[in-house]
């Protein structure tokens, strides 16, 4: 199987038995991200959408980058809210980091997400 395990220390580490991405048949699936500081692992302090949909994408950012790629190849993105009425909110900011050929996208309102959080979002990228 063509399956490399993906770890950068400028991302959250996994907190549970999963890995940050995978690398397979010429795609990265990155796990979904919640607003974890990765300097401390620890959530960040803020219970603001906009202060929380920005860590995530800074996640990913770090995950992205830590494989020379960039917002440009992700093709697929996978957003969970724990409200829908943030939606607005999220698209705008989620629009700042994907500025130009946006990837295909569902946006999914979930009831409770991992730490209480209120946003996370999974990545597929082309390599």
């Amino acid at each position: 199987m063509d399956k490399k395990i993906i770890q950068t220390p400028n991302a959250p580490k996994a907190i549970g038995p999963y890995s940050q991405a995978i690398e397979s048949h010429g795609f990265l699936f990155l796990s979904g991200q919640i607003p974890i500081d990765p300097k401390t692992n620890a959530l960040i302090p803020s219970t603001s959408i906009v202060d929380q949909t920005k860590r995530v994408l800074q996640n990913i950012e770090a995950i992205l980058t830590s494989q020379n790629l960039s917002f440009s190849h992700v093709v697929k993105t996978t957003v969970f809210i724990k409200n829908m009425s943030d939606f607005p909110t999220v698209n705008e900011i989620y629009g700042t980091f994907f500025k130009e050929n946006p990837p295909a996208r569902s946006t999914v309102e979930v009831s409770r997400l991992p730490k209480d959080v209120l946003i996370e979002i999974e990545v597929i990228a082309a390599l």
